[in-house]
């Protein structure tokens, strides 16, 4: 009986093991597609760390890139996630013109403002 014992346990950890294992591998794979630093590729902004998947044209690869600074150019915050221009900072805004056709083309740039200087 005594032998029985050890033996379960050792049973129980090989079958546990493999188990553990792969949530672990699965949470290590959520940490490679999440918290993207900036110029890793990236697919939606929610990925990136700086809150901004960026591409230069609709060719080209979208990487993580920094939010728009006050005076720079940026996009109102879309439903695409994925930008041209980045929107702004946080505690700035977008002074652009928005129209529908620009939320559809991805194309209502403007300029990031203190909110505060209105």
């Amino acid at each position: 009986m005594a032998n029985v014992l050890p033996a379960c346990l050792l049973l129980a950890l090989l079958v546990l093991t493999p188990a553990l294992l792969t949530q672990q591998e699965q949470e290590q794979g959520q940490e490679l597609t999440f918290r993207l630093d900036i110029g890793e590729l990236c697919l939606q902004s929610v990925q990136c760390k700086s809150g901004c998947c960026h591409r230069e044209n609709g060719l080209s690869l979208a990487r993580c890139a920094p939010k728009a600074a006050e005076s720079q150019e940026c996009s109102p915050k879309s439903i695409y996630g994925v930008y041209y221009k980045c929107p702004c900072e946080r505690g700035l805004s977008c002074d652009a013109n928005r129209t529908i056709v620009g939320s559809i083309t991805n194309s209502n740039f403007g300029v990031c403002k203190d909110p505060r200087d209105f």
